[in-house]
């Protein structure tokens, strides 16, 4: 045992490295704190939309003296919900200047802003009988999920020893479906989904922001942050040894600064110069291709299809709420067994089953739903196809792009790659938010068709192009990668000597 009761383990001990407490609760928290709320916000405005409507009226009654017209009704409360993914993606174009200039962690801290303060304006509206304020939190609130949901897989990825990075990459994601149902279960009419509960409702979206901003600052920024991008050998040394609970981390340290030589020539990169980097070009595409994929496969669409498909089958129009949080309920429980089978299965299997799961839903979605009204039987096959495709999402197209964003990229890179990603995911959920009422007054049920072949395309592209990422370091991904871009990877044979002179070069070939 060495100082501060650390532990000294020998190499072997090292390669597989254990979950400490310190990685555990710097996890938690970061999650908690802001992957929860995006998650909430998905949701909360759904279940209280009538009261909240309701309130729009009676706000414009008092100032003009008569009666809201339905159509100026419809287009405040299309706002009110493409407002959020709006936001997300303002949100998701502040990342990489964000988290080169604050660091992953300061980042984190600085976004609870865009959730207090719209916290705020969502809890007072009703007494400030505005509902522009609604609209405008949104909008702040979407930036809050916009950033987090790029930042916290990026911290966290970063934290990460290469031997949990996976399941510990898929707990934002978990904290995402655990917000959502949280939002779901509070929306319940007898709880706070009713007329005089929905401000508080809106409103408590900031108490995750403060638990963050009160006990973040005492975990540690990423180390690979503080070496590769600050140059601060011995802070790095310090939180790397706090996250792994032992004093011996030369053999994490060597490979950070094997990185980041490997890297040196490529400098900082920003989102143009990621776009014209050949040794980046397929990374890139699948990154673009998943987080496509991940949004366009109808997920939004199959929960705004849900009460729907509920009320067909019979379910009585008051218990319908209490189905949605139980198909919540069943996306939390396949989030979790994401987090612990993703280490095991790999992220390409999951991403294939998830896609595969998906594609095989939405086509007997559409034949359930063609044929429900014909046959007794047939609405619980549609609630069957719904419950099926939420577990085929959870298990992969949810959870596994996040992960491997982070491992695709190198640190040079990574920022600029998940400003990418982000913008692609919030594009393309706001594109579905956007066009699929007018798919489903067009088509009907065959609008499910077009999901279907959709996760198909995503699946044959992952099935073709991504490789297995799991258990490698960053540097060997990049590898992986060198043969398919038409580049050599060039590292050191060793890392820079303790008086400033880099290792013998070499050069890498991928395989």
């Amino acid at each position: 045992t060495g100082r501060f009761g650390r532990t000294k383990r020998s190499g072997t001990d090292r390669q597989k490295t254990q979950l400490t407490v310190v990685l555990m609760l710097a996890t938690l928290i970061s999650a908690f704190g802001s992957s929860f709320q995006y998650g909430y916000n998905v949701a909360v405005i759904n279940s209280p939309s009538l009261f909240i409507q309701q309130f729009y009226n009676t706000t414009y009654v008092e100032r003009y003296g008569g009666p809201m017209e339905d159509s100026f009704l419809t287009l405040l409360w299309s706002l009110s919900v493409s407002m959020f993914p709006l936001g997300g993606l303002f949100g998701s174009l502040m990342v990489a200047p964000l988290v080169n200039k604050l660091g992953r962690k300061g980042t984190l801290l600085f976004n609870n802003i865009f959730s207090v303060v719209p916290a705020v304006m969502m809890g007072v509206s009703e007494i400030a009988k505005s509902y522009e304020i609604i609209i405008v939190a949104r909008i702040i609130v979407g930036i809050c999920a916009g950033l987090s949901s790029n930042v916290v897989p990026m911290y966290l990825g970063e934290l990460s020893p290469k031997n949990l990075r996976g399941a510990i990459g898929v707990v934002p994601q978990l904290f995402i479906t655990i917000g959502i149902l949280s939002a779901q279960v509070l929306g319940i009419r007898s709880i706070l989904g009713n007329n005089t509960g929905w401000p508080l409702m809106l409103g408590l979206t900031g108490i995750p922001a403060l638990v963050e901003l009160l006990l973040l600052p005492f975990f540690p920024e990423s180390p690979r942050y503080m070496l590769i991008q600050r140059g601060d050998d011995k802070t790095a040394r310090r939180a790397l040894q706090r996250l792994r609970g032992w004093e011996d981390v030369d053999r994490e340290m060597d490979e950070m600064r094997l990185e980041h030589q490997s890297e040196q020539a490529e400098g900082r990169l920003s989102v143009l110069n990621l776009l014209s980097l050949r040794s980046l070009r397929w990374q890139l595409i699948s990154i673009v291709a998943m987080n496509m994929g991940q949004q366009l496969s109808g997920i939004n669409a199959i929960y705004y299809y849900a009460d729907s498909i509920y009320s067909s089958a019979g379910v009585p129009e008051s218990d319908i709420q209490y189905v949605t949080v139980g198909t919540g309920a069943v996306n939390v429980f396949m989030t979790i067994t994401a987090v612990f089978i993703v280490e095991a299965a790999g992220r390409r299997l999951l991403l294939l089953i998830g896609f595969g799961i998906c594609c095989v839903s939405c086509a007997l979605l559409t034949v359930a739903l063609t044929f429900q009204v014909s046959h007794t039987w047939m609405p619980y096959v549609s609630i069957a196809c719904v419950i099926l495709y939420v577990v085929g999402h959870a298990v992969g197209p949810s959870t596994i792009p996040y992960v491997v964003t982070t491992e695709m990229f190198r640190q040079s890179s990574r920022p600029a790659a998940f400003m990418v990603a982000g913008s692609i995911h919030w594009l393309s959920n706001f594109t579905v938010g956007l066009v699929f009422p007018f798919m489903e007054s067009g088509l009907g049920s065959n609008s499910f068709i077009i999901f279907c072949f959709i996760c198909l395309a995503t699946l044959f592209y992952i099935w073709l192009i991504v490789p297995e990422t799991k258990n490698k370091t960053f540097l060997e991904i990049s590898q992986m990668f060198a043969d398919r871009n038409q580049v050599e990877i060039h590292a050191p044979l060793k890392p820079e000597t303790g008086d400033g002179r880099e290792g013998d070069a070499f050069k890498v070939t991928a395989f």
